[in-house]
């Protein structure tokens, strides 16, 4: 079967490398280049002697490096290049729905596969929430390419094989189609397993993570609950993957007889099959039943379980499938995870085990080292992808882990007995299911405690740990291509821990410099500004309309990076999505003193959730009316309460901000247009301004020459990101540059500091 791997695992990286890489329209070449090595390979048959086994191995990978390049480059020319001539346009289209719809910002949006082949994304108006799946489509959409929006690469749904975005363009033709047909069964499964968790258990919080937990669907999780996973390192327990096919495993192994091989084997793959299909198909969970088909299907064919051939195997599947899952996170996760536990886990473990201890708490020790290794092995690849993608190194992962998987694993297990039982007696389901509420709050309870713990994660906005990183891989490669001795590994962890202190220690000491510190933060389009010095830190705004921003993290991850532990302050401008959304995760993760609101009614009730979560998480509340001034540190912070007299516009109802360290002053204005500037001028005697963060993302409506010639500022920041709006206008820079200002923009420079130093 290791022949098996070679192919799958040669093949695999072919397609990576078309993926991932810019080799677009360089395949075929490639293909002929590998070709031909294979070629050559055959050519020095004769001369290998005893080297025929090394031969055949490069054999294999040749060819199969050379069939991935063609058969990727096939898969584009039939499958993608096809749909991608059509957009760009508005033009008819027909199709079929096989998802169940989600809300979008505007109405709508479900999945559908067009009758000219393809899978693509509609979205359209509130009518789309009422479809289901085998409904068919008819009418106008403007079809956009899936993998480039407004020039950005993205692979968000070319990875799930979605290749272009339908945007309504006039009336909805709807048709029943196959609706309620047997091949939708598995997603009305899925459907009614999310509404029978809600029916058995009515606390949100439970039925929320029992949902993610059982089929991957987190848009139930509480806000609170998923930040403290995520922070504990735990959110894989919401990407069905493995693990969850392992419990599955587990429950059938205790309620099947194991004598009886073939019917077990019959019986759990149908299940686990049936499982893949409820689960949505994500990569994780189909990389997971390939592998536990085949390791149950070997003995059956008198051949050796091999995890490393079903792994790779998997792999094979995934990418023949669909060549551009290559890109998907999940993907990329789960096999990194899984190649560690492959790898690594199990010499860990009998590291482990060698350790002198004795008696009864040797059981003890040998669960323990289980779980550690498991854990640690599993990181072993991740740890740079976490890092890259979510720009975080979890430190108590292999804790929490510890903890909490021996309490969610018969969390699983009962819920997956109870949801049936649910449909035929709910009562009895309800009594029992008081249990898995009881280990439910358990986890998050472990979750909600480490998130807390100083030090409990670190993130790659400080870019020293990136450093720490390469050093620390580096040192252990050495180490394993070297020899055999154990000390040197203990000597490398010791290393590891001192390099990673330092790395901790600098990421915050160079912004421990000077009086006052401001940060305009890379958040897409939105806002969000940090002024910190050594004795406080005051952030303002938070939010980003770019959905792939998360721009409470963004913030969160760079004040904890600065070893900054608490926000003497929080404002908030106004109540706009784009300036406020990522706020939540803010006050969730970071200790806040004060939040400082404009006493202002918004129609998305964004004021009142931000009020009841600072109650919640004990924040003072103080509602702008008038001019209110504090210190932060020897800064001086004025804010002025909201000046515009349109009713209903939320952007000329804000806070602005005025920060002054000596005679060096910055000014943020939220999103206010010229009426509004002109009136704030006129009200408070604003001094001359430094660094101004120009207003509404560098819209044409601000910024207007009477109120730069009365700010006269000396720096501008804008803080912009990908949109249609047209921000920042050509305009209002040119209208910057001509009252003297030297102009920074976040999506051109990203994060942008400026140290205020004493005397300034």
């Amino acid at each position: 079967m290791r022949i098996l791997s070679i192919i799958a695992l040669s093949f695999s990286v072919g397609v990576f490398a078309a993926v991932l890489l810019p080799l677009h329209g360089w395949e075929l070449w490639l293909c002929g280049v590998f070709t031909l090595c294979g070629l050559v390979v055959l050519c020095f048959k004769k001369k290998c002697g005893n080297k025929k086994r090394l031969w055949f191995r490069l054999l294999l990978i040749s060819f199969s490096l050379a069939a991935s390049f063609a058969y990727f480059s096939l898969y584009y020319a039939m499958k993608v290049e096809p749909v991608l001539s059509q957009c760009g346009e508005s033009r008819e289209f027909s199709a079929t729905v096989i998802d169940y719809p989600r809300q979008s910002n505007w109405g709508g949006q479900v999945e559908v596969r067009l009758s000219s082949g393809g899978r693509a994304v509609y979205y359209g108006g509130t009518q789309v929430l009422e479809l289901e799946p085998g409904q068919v489509l008819q009418g106008k959409a403007y079809w956009q390419d899936a993998g480039a929006i407004r020039g950005k690469k993205i692979s968000n749904f070319t990875s799930r094989g979605v290749h272009v975005l339908l945007y309504e363009k006039g009336t909805l033709k709807i048709e029943e189609g196959s609706r309620g047909g047997i091949r939708w069964i598995p997603l009305r499964a899925r459907r009614a397993i999310q509404e029978m968790t809600g029916n058995i258990w009515e606390d949100e919080s439970t039925a929320g993570f029992i949902s993610a937990m059982l089929t991957g669907e987190r848009s139930g999780i509480m806000e609170e609950d998923e930040v403290a996973m995520s922070e504990a390192g735990l959110t894989h327990l919401f990407a069905v993957s493995g693990l969850h096919c392992s419990f599955v495993l587990t429950l059938l192994a205790l309620l099947l007889p194991r004598s009886r091989q073939r019917l077990f084997a019959g019986i759990t793959i149908a299940v686990l099959l049936f499982y893949m299909l409820v689960a949505g198909m994500t990569p994780s969970v189909v990389r997971s039943c390939i592998m536990l088909i085949f390791l149950l299907l070997a003995p059956l064919f008198h051949r050796e379980r091999d995890g490393l051939t079903s792994w790779s195997a998997a792999l094979f599947v995934l990418l023949l499938a669909n060549p551009y899952a290559a890109a998907s996170v999940s993907l990329q996760l789960s096999f990194a995870a899984t190649g560690g536990l492959l790898l690594f886990a199990g010499r860990l473990n009998q590291w482990l085990l060698r350790l002198p201890v004795k008696g009864g708490w040797r059981r003890i020790w040998s669960f323990i080292a289980a779980n550690m290794s498991a854990s640690l092995g599993a990181l072993v690849f991740t740890v740079p992808l976490t890092g890259f993608y979510f720009n975080i190194l979890t430190l108590v992962s292999p804790l929490s882990n510890l903890l909490v998987l021996p309490a969610v694993s018969w969390a699983f297990m009962i819920s997956f007995l109870l949801i049936p039982l649910g449909f035929v007696w709910l009562p009895a389901a309800q009594a029992i299911g008081w249990s898995v509420w009881g280990l439910v709050h358990y986890a998050l309870a472990v979750a909600h405690g480490l998130m807390r713990l100083p030090g409990h994660a670190l993130y790659f906005s400080n870019r020293y740990l990136t450093y720490w990183l390469v050093y620390v891989y580096a040192m252990f490669g050495v180490c394993l291509l070297t020899g055999k001795a154990r000390r040197k590994y203990v000597l490398s962890g010791v290393l590891a821990a001192l390099t990673l202190f330092l790395s901790v220690y600098l990421g915050g000491a160079e912004y421990r410099l000077g009086a006052l510190q401001v940060m305009a933060l890379d958040v897409g389009q939105g806002q969000s500004v940090l002024m910190s010095n050594q004795d406080g830190a005051m952030l303002v705004d938070c939010g980003s309309s770019n959905g792939y921003v998360n721009a409470g993290g963004v913030a969160a991850d760079q004040i904890s990076s600065m070893g900054i532990r608490k926000l003497t302050a929080v404002a908030v401008s106004h109540y706009h999505a784009d300036h406020t959304n990522g706020l939540y995760e803010v006050l969730l993760r970071i200790p806040v003193e004060t939040l400082y609101l404009p006493n202002m009614e918004d129609e998305e009730g964004v004021r009142d959730r931000l009020a009841a979560l600072a109650e919640q998480q004990g924040i003072e509340v103080i509602y702008v009316e008038r001019e209110l001034e504090y210190a932060l540190g020897e800064s001086r912070v004025h804010i002025y309460p909201p000046l515009g007299t349109m009713r209903g516009d939320l952007n000329e109802q804000g806070l602005t901000v005025l920060c002054s360290q000596g005679d060096f002053d910055v000014l943020i204005t939220g999103d206010m247009a010229g009426v509004t500037e002109r009136k704030l001028v006129e009200t408070y005697d604003l001094p001359d301004i430094e660094l101004l963060l120009v207003s509404h993302h560098g819209s044409r409506y601000s910024s207007t020459e009477e109120f730069l010639e009365a700010v006269q500022p000396e720096t501008a920041i804008v803080s912009v990101g990908d949109n249609s709006y047209g921000h920042p206008s050509d305009v209002s820079m040119i209208r910057l540059k001509e009252a003297g200002a030297e102009i920074y923009r976040t999506d051109l420079q990203g994060n942008i500091a400026l140290t205020v130093h004493k005397g300034d």
